[in-house]
């Protein structure tokens, strides 16, 4: 029987001569299993050919359609220690109110006048800087009356000079001339008394007298020869006072400039102290503003997150957590890289949401719609941590809208319906990883 011998007798041999061939071949639920096996084949064949619509399915969880209204921690931008709640978990709360009290850990904040001395310190520059003004005020008035005076001055030197040149002309030309003239004159009556006399003509006394004008004229012209450079002298003094005038008033006008220059200096320095300390004031009121933590919009308190009287935290650490009240739901769900080029911004998705079921129960229409429309607002351009690419899915306006029972952060399960195939080629397409046809919806723009 195990056909081990080249000399077969199967053909000789006949199972139903046998009782235990008669006894099995005869059975009747062995010629039925048979059909049904025939049958199965057969519709299995048949369903190879059906229809089978291809689609691209994730799962994420439900978020907010905004970043600003997601959940977000609230922080203190200073460092401090709590002083006192003023909400409880789960308190609803509006922009602006109140949850914790805080207090300065840091010795440079400790006084509690700080504002009030710093406000003085202001007070006091301003003033210090006014007189600054003043004097530079001062200065600068003091500057325009030594030029002032200076040109004043310098024109009474240019007068003085005026008249000495004057005296010199006159000099030089009235007396020193009419002298010269004199004196030769007497010269020339002095030699023909001279000669007179040498002929016997004129008496020694004339001779003598002649002699004597002859002296006084020269005498005249040698004084007025004087007098002449003694006004050349006061022309030359009268130069030197227009410079002594100029070296003089140049000094004190830039004595001046430089106690200007200083006090305006004193005033710039002193603007800039008052603009340092006043940024300090804002900034110590702008601390004192931070000691009382606010929530920064609408919402509940969803936990704290330090909880402890007297407990201590760093600047930027989570004090609490808050959820905003006004939100749009989206979902984020996560695809394979190989179905990411079939999924476009504005693709229809359908999304099944945790505690919804999938099927429309009768009497139960309030929560049940089987699946809820959606489309896809925004594609992640990089692979997510977990190997995924992120889609955000907005709710679609033209269907029933999402239950306003779900929360976010509950989870969800997506697909995205493509084109109708044959059932063969489905399976042939996974047995192999391939992609779903590649199509490209009508009025839908490929994400760049």
């Amino acid at each position: 029987m195990l056909n081990i011998s080249k000399t077969s007798i199967v053909k000789e041999l006949k199972i139903t001569d046998y009782n235990s061939g008669k006894y099995v071949t005869d059975k009747k639920y062995f010629k039925q299993f048979n059909k049904l096996v025939g049958i199965f084949s057969f519709v299995m064949f048949i369903i190879l050919f059906l229809p089978w619509t291809q689609n691209i399915s994730g799962e994420g969880s439900v978020t907010t359609l905004k970043p600003s209204q997601r959940p977000q921690s609230i922080q203190s931008p200073i460092p401090g220690r709590i002083e006192q709640w003023h909400v409880n978990e789960g308190d609803f709360v509006e922009k602006g109110d109140t949850i914790i009290r805080i207090s300065e850990i840091k010795s440079e904040y400790f006084d509690d006048k700080l504002l009030e001395r710093t406000k003085t310190q202001i007070d006091s520059k301003i003033q210090s800087g006014n007189a600054y003004g003043f004097k530079v005020s001062a200065l600068e008035n003091q500057i325009e009356a030594l030029k002032s005076e200076q040109k004043l001055k310098y024109q009474q030197a240019e007068n003085k000079l005026t008249q000495a040149k004057l005296k010199v002309k006159s000099d030089s030309i009235d007396f020193l001339v009419a002298a010269a003239a004199n004196k030769t004159v007497a010269e020339t009556q002095y030699n023909r008394v001279v000669i007179l006399q040498s002929e016997g003509l004129k008496a020694t006394k004339d001779v003598e007298e002649k002699r004597l004008k002859l002296r006084a004229a020269e005498a005249k012209y040698i004084s007025q020869q004087n007098k002449l450079l003694e006004s050349k002298n006061k022309v030359i003094n009268a130069r030197i006072e227009l410079l002594r005038i100029d070296a003089t008033y140049a000094d004190k006008v830039a004595k001046s400039q430089s106690d200007l220059f200083t006090a305006q200096s004193m005033e710039f320095n002193n603007r800039a102290d008052v603009a340092k300390l006043q940024n300090n004031y804002s900034n110590y009121a702008r601390r004192n503003e931070l000691l009382f933590v606010t929530a920064p919009q609408n919402g509940y308190i969803n936990k704290a997150l330090k909880g402890g009287i007297g407990e201590s935290f760093k600047e930027g650490e989570s004090l609490a957590s808050i959820m905003p009240s006004d939100y749009e739901l989206a979902v984020e769900t996560f695809v394979r890289p190989i179905d990411l080029p079939l999924l476009h911004i504005g693709e229809r998705v359908r999304v099944q949401f945790d505690g919804w079921p999938a099927v429309i129960f009768s009497g139960w229409e309030s929560v049940s719609y089987g699946t809820y429309g959606a489309k896809i607002v925004a594609v992640e351009n990089f692979i997510s941590g977990n190997g995924l690419y992120r889609l955000l899915l907005a709710p679609d306006e033209t269907e029933q809208s999402w239950p306003s029972g779900i929360r976010i952060g509950s989870g969800a399960k997506t697909i995205a319906l493509l084109q109708d195939v044959p059932v063969w080629y489905e399976v042939w397409r996974r047995l192999n990883g391939f992609p779903p046809d590649f199509y490209k919806p009508k009025n839908i723009k490929k994400n760049k």
